[in-house]
């Protein structure tokens, strides 16, 4: 099983040549794609279901608009969430058809008697497990009462067997027309999500390097940027994960998703670190840098100590050159920030910044020494 180290090369391989600034561009890019994809597959799946719903036998032939809507509502990114949502969509239409039956029992449809029933379908439509399908449960119930009324048997069963047959259209469709395997967004997501961090560091080593307060304070705006980020390439390997599942052409691509998992928990608490130390240095410099200094004695190293860290980030390699020039950075920066601290020269932010440094450092470390 290859290493997280092997992972994070294997994506800087593929993203070599991209600038950092463009790497958020290009995964969204990725995500665009897959987008476009999926409205292909909508509209194939819609139209093929409308061409054949009319040579539906019985009375469900008298209602062919509903297969197209089983087409669209079971179109879903991954196969195994289009089966999901096509069975609870079902479920759901056949619950509400259900209810609005037994609410024919007390009578033709009035004022009251379509209330209560669109009233109690919205209640059952809290039952979580109906997922998908909770949407169409009262929409099932008013459309028998309403549009259905003259043949509410029959309205019921050509609503629910073209339904199925667009459900069916879709699911197929889905999985014979480019089976999404959403492996591509994983990988760019991570090497993206990894660059980036390299980036803010980089950026805040060469801000303290600067005359304070620094004229370029984009990366001091980053703070949540990262955090959400990082949450958008989460989805995007659980994507990857989910898309796995029934679909064929995963056999032929041979790749480790535990160890993009692995990779995604690495990033995610380096990406709690960095914003941390964000936030640290831009509250030192623009907020309180009265009560937060950074001695003048210390921001060359503190800046070189930040900017080896941003190398190490970006090579993700424990055994690099780049990890070993920012653990000896971080290691002088501790030993000097020990010596100048005085009542007079308080240390606080750096020495905050150098153990957030050093957490990164571990994690790289401790991520490279699993399996």
């Amino acid at each position: 099983m290859p290493s997280t180290g092997n992972l994070f090369r294997r994506t800087g391989q593929l993203l070599r040549g991209t600038s950092l600034t463009a790497l958020p561009t290009r995964f969204a890019g990725v995500l665009r794609y897959t987008r476009v994809q999926l409205a292909i597959k909508a509209a194939l799946a819609v139209a093929i279901a409308w061409t054949v719903a009319p040579f539906v036998p019985g009375v469900a032939a008298q209602y062919p608009y509903y297969a197209p809507l089983g087409a669209l509502v079971s179109m879903y990114p991954t196969i195994s969430g289009s089966v999901k949502a096509g069975l609870q969509t079902l479920a759901g239409l056949v619950t509400g058809i259900g209810l609005a039956l037994a609410g024919l029992l007390l009578g033709s449809p009035s004022t009251w008697t379509i209330a209560l029933v669109v009233g109690f379908g919205v209640l059952l439509a809290g039952i979580p497990k109906l997922g998908a399908g909770r949407d169409y449960l009262p929409m099932a119930a008013l459309f028998v009462l309403v549009v259905g009324i003259d043949d509410p048997d029959g309205y019921s069963l050509g609503y629910t067997v073209q339904m199925l047959v667009g459900v069916v259209v879709g699911l197929t469709i889905n999985a014979v027309v480019f089976p999404p395997l959403h492996l591509t967004g994983a990988v760019d997501g991570l090497a993206s999500l990894r660059l980036s961090l390299a980036r803010q560091l980089k950026d805040m080593g060469e801000a303290i390097s600067e005359s304070w307060p620094p004229k370029h304070e984009d990366w001091s705006n980053r703070r949540t940027e990262l955090i959400s980020f990082s949450r958008e390439v989460r989805e995007s390997v659980q994507l990857a994960d989910s898309s796995r599942h029934g679909n064929l052409r995963s056999r032929r691509h041979n790749h480790d998703l535990d160890a993009d998992y692995r990779a995604l928990r690495a990033m995610e608490r380096v990406t709690l670190y960095v914003e941390d130390m964000t936030e640290v240095l831009a509250t030192a410099i623009w907020t309180s840098p009265k009560d937060m200094p950074v001695p003048d004695q210390l921001s060359e190293q503190l800046s070189e100590a930040m900017l080896a860290c941003g190398e190490a980030v970006e090579n993700w390699d424990a055994d690099s050159e780049e990890y070993s020039a920012a653990r000896d950075a971080v290691l002088k920066l501790q030993t000097d920030m020990n010596t100048a601290a005085s009542p007079d020269s308080p240390v606080d932010v750096t020495a905050s910044l150098a153990m957030s440094m050093r957490r990164v450092l571990r994690t790289i470390r401790t991520e490279e020494d699993q399996p």
